[in-house]
C-alpha cells in the first residue's frame, strides 16, 4: 500500500503551477491578444504597401499592359523576351560588376578605415562625423555637386588644366562609355564607405580588449591581431554588411539615374534604371514587371545563401 501511495503521488502534479488555472490561462490569451493588436497596424502597412503591390506586379509580368488601363495575358512572353534582349544582358553584367566592386573596394576601404581608427583615441569622435557626413547628405544633392565637379569644361579637369596641369583635359567621365561605370560607382563609394567604418568600427569595439593584449603578450604584430582577432569578432556584421551590399547592388539606381540615367550608349544600364525606363518611357509596364520580379528572385537568393550559411554555423 504505501507502494502505491508513493506511486500515485509522483503521477500527480505537486505544483499547481503545472496545471494552469483558468485564470492564467485568460491572461495569456490576453497578453497574446494584446501582442498580436500592437502588430495589427504594421502588418496591415506590409500588406497594403509590399504584399499586395508585390502580388500585383507578378501577376502584370504576365501581361501586355502599357500602365494604363486593362491588361492582357501573355503567359510568359515577357520573360522570354527578357532573357533574349540584350539591354537586358547588358544591365544584369552591369550590376554584377558592380557587386562585385561593392563586395571588395569600399568594404576594404571601411574595414581598414576602422581599424585605424579603433587604435586612436583622440578625435575619434570628430573623424566618426566627418566620414558619415557624405552618407547623410541627400543622393540627389551629391550627386548634382560630383556631376558639376566632374564636368570637363567647368570642373576639376578644367581647373586643373587652368594651373597647368593637363592629364584630364578633355577628360569626360560622365560621357567616356568607358569611364562612365567606374565614376558613378566612385561616386557612389565616396558616400557609402564611411556609413561602412562607423558600423565596422562599432563592432571592432565590442571585442573583449583581453583579446589583443594577450596577442601583443604573444608578440602579434598589427596585421595579425587585425586578421586572427577583428575579423573573426565582426564576423556577424560583416556578413550582415556584405549581405545587403548584394542586395543593395541589385537595387541601384539613384546615382546612375541622376549621373548617366543609363549613359552613354547603355555602358552605365542598371536593371534599376532598364526597369524604369521601360516603365515610364517606354510604357511597357508589363515587361517592366517582369524585370522587377527578376530583382526580387535575385535578392531573394542572396538572403537564402545567408541563412544557409547561419544554419552552416557562421554564426550570423
Amino acid at each position: 500500500m504505501a507502494v502505491l501511495h508513493v506511486d500515485r503521488l509522483k503521477r500527480t502534479p505537486s505544483h499547481p503551477a503545472l496545471t494552469p488555472a483558468p485564470a492564467q490561462r485568460r491572461a495569456r490569451r490576453r497578453r497574446t491578444a494584446i501582442g498580436f493588436a500592437f502588430m495589427a497596424p504594421l502588418l496591415v502597412v506590409n500588406l497594403l504597401v509590399i504584399a499586395i503591390p508585390g502580388a500585383s506586379s507578378v501577376w502584370y509580368s504576365f501581361t501586355d499592359w502599357s500602365g494604363i488601363g486593362s491588361a492582357k495575358f501573355i503567359g510568359l512572353d515577357n520573360y522570354t523576351r527578357l532573357f533574349g534582349d540584350p539591354e537586358f544582358h547588358a544591365a544584369l553584367e552591369h550590376n554584377l560588376l558592380w557587386t562585385g566592386f561593392f563586395l571588395t573596394v569600399p568594404m576594404a576601404m571601411g574595414l581598414f578605415g576602422a581599424f585605424l581608427l579603433s587604435r586612436i583615441q583622440r578625435f575619434q569622435m570628430l573623424f566618426r562625423v566627418i566620414y558619415f557626413i557624405p552618407y547623410v547628405v541627400a543622393t540627389v544633392v551629391s550627386g548634382a555637386i560630383w556631376q558639376s565637379l566632374l564636368n570637363p569644361d567647368q570642373g576639376i579637369p578644367a581647373g586643373l588644366s587652368n594651373l597647368g596641369i593637363s592629364w584630364l583635359k578633355n577628360v569626360n567621365f560622365l560621357g567616356d562609355p568607358h569611364l562612365a561605370l567606374g565614376t558613378v560607382a566612385f561616386v557612389n563609394t565616396w558616400q557609402w564607405w564611411g556609413f561602412l567604418v562607423v558600423v565596422f568600427l562599432a563592432s571592432m569595439q565590442a571585442v573583449d580588449p583581453a583579446q589583443y593584449e594577450a596577442a601583443r603578450l604573444d608578440g602579434a604584430n598589427a596585421w595579425q591581431e587585425f586578421w586572427h582577432i577583428t575579423l573573426p569578432g565582426i564576423r556577424p556584421t560583416l556578413m550582415f554588411l556584405a549581405l545587403m551590399t548584394v542586395i543593395w547592388s541589385f537595387l541601384v539606381f539613384d546615382y546612375v539615374y541622376i549621373l548617366t540615367q543609363g549613359g552613354p550608349a547603355g555602358s552605365t544600364d542598371v536593371l534599376g534604371t532598364l526597369l524604369y525606363r521601360n516603365a515610364f518611357a517606354n510604357q511597357e509596364a508589363g515587361y517592366a514587371a517582369s524585370i522587377g520580379v527578376v530583382m526580387a528572385l535575385i535578392s531573394m537568393t542572396a538572403v537564402s545563401g545567408f541563412l544557409y550559411l547561419r544554419r552552416r554555423g557562421w554564426d550570423i
